[in-house]
């Protein structure tokens, strides 16, 4: 009796710390999303241009910007699998922007400028109905703006 109720404790223990793990554990596309934030937030005052490739922390090969109000499963279609935690964009102030890498989004950026404290924008010849898209080997030097407290990037 003992030994099962011993046994019991160690599974509910196990369960726990599994179940703890998942709740934790912050998927990769949200970590560098944060990662990106940071490097995008500490652009000098002084510099008027930036390379994307040098504030992007993580690797990638293409990019979209999804036009607004793209709906959540064009925007899946668009990148070729489902994931978690996308929304469908409700203004044209807004930022959809997917980083791709082999296939698999490695950042979603997502929300108001303003919220986040930095905007992203580009315009492409290579584009869909949906989205513009920005592939790594493309020009990726980007003008940079400021507002009093929000930092820009835009490829125009």
């Amino acid at each position: 009796m003992k030994l099962t109720k011993r046994v019991a404790i160690i599974v509910m223990g196990i369960l726990c710390i599994v179940l703890l793990t998942k709740i934790l554990k912050k998927d990769l596309w949200s970590v560098n999303a944060e990662l990106f934030k940071e490097e995008f937030l500490s652009i000098s005052q002084s510099v008027e241009t930036v390379n994307l490739l040098n504030i992007t922390p993580f690797e990638w090969d293409r990019a979209y910007s999804f036009n607004p109000y793209t709906p959540e499963d064009l925007i899946y279609e668009t990148v070729g699998y489902k994931w978690d935690n996308i929304s469908e964009t409700v203004n044209e102030g807004m930022n959809q922007i997917v980083f791709l890498n082999d296939e698999k989004v490695v950042c979603y950026i997502y929300g108001y400028p303003e919220n986040n404290g930095y905007g992203l924008a580009f315009i492409t010849e290579n584009y869909t109905e949906v989205a513009s898209i920005l592939n790594v080997k493309d020009e990726l030097d980007f003008h940079v703006t400021r507002s009093e407290s929000v930092i820009y990037l835009r490829n125009d």
